[in-house]
């Protein structure tokens, strides 16, 4: 018990937790501001679509349907600016230096 309890301690087993949880979090914040704020403001902006999920071509008997798929990209690219300026500002970058 003693090594395991050791291992948690140097690996960061805690942090990381926290991390997915936190990470998890903010992915759910994220997916809110994109689905009820930026797709239905998107959805005006295009014109006849009320909301950027129900973009859709229809080529012969199929129906593609990409504004989730462009929902999704939204979302990504959010996600991807807040932890990027979330790392650099909070100096994290710089906590994986290696040690000598």
């Amino acid at each position: 018990m003693k090594g395991f309890i050791e291992f948690i301690r140097t690996q960061g087993v805690v942090g990381l937790a926290v991390g997915f949880i936190l990470g998890k979090a903010v992915s759910d914040v994220v997916a809110s501001v994109v689905n009820d704020l930026v797709n239905p403001i998107i959805g005006i902006v295009l014109g006849k679509f009320g909301d950027l999920s129900a973009l859709s071509l229809h080529v012969l008997s199929a129906n593609i349907t990409y504004g989730k798929f462009i929902s999704i990209l939204i979302n990504f690219a959010i996600i991807a600016l807040v932890v990027y300026f979330g790392v650099k500002k909070l100096g994290l970058d710089k906590l994986d230096a290696p040690k000598k």
